[in-house]
């Protein structure tokens, strides 16, 4: 069983920036980060592997950077020239069934609480 807790969120403005961490208890193969707004479906927003290989969501490309720090257990999330509709709960997600990188929730066994994130005009 993996344990995972997120921090980092908070409210900025569009444009701006901030940095998810995500603790985890043990080493995790699949990492990712999703987030889901009021309403909306949980979706997914980058995915790492322990090798490093990387998968991004469209709407985050360019803007987001998804690493891990293997030796600490831990995933980040940095999110640059936010805009609104990245305001959501993002969550950290270890351990995924699926046989590459996937951003399908469906896969992923453990699951932090969540971190909120608001961006505001």
């Amino acid at each position: 069983r993996v344990q995972v807790e997120e921090s980092g969120g908070g409210s900025v403005q569009v444009g701006g920036s901030l940095r998810l961490s995500c603790a985890a208890s043990t080493y995790a193969d699949s990492m990712a980060w999703f987030r889901q707004a009021p309403g909306d479906r949980r979706e997914g927003v980058a995915a790492i592997d322990g090798r490093g290989s990387i998968v991004y969501a469209e709407a985050v490309k360019g803007r987001f950077t998804i690493s891990r720090d293997n030796a600490k257990n831990s995933l980040y999330l940095e999110m640059n020239s936010l805009k609104p509709e990245d305001t959501a709960m993002y969550y950290c997600a270890a351990d995924s069934t699926f046989a590459g990188l996937t951003l399908d929730p469906v896969y992923f066994f453990y699951w932090g609480r969540g971190t909120q994130v608001t961006v505001s005009s």
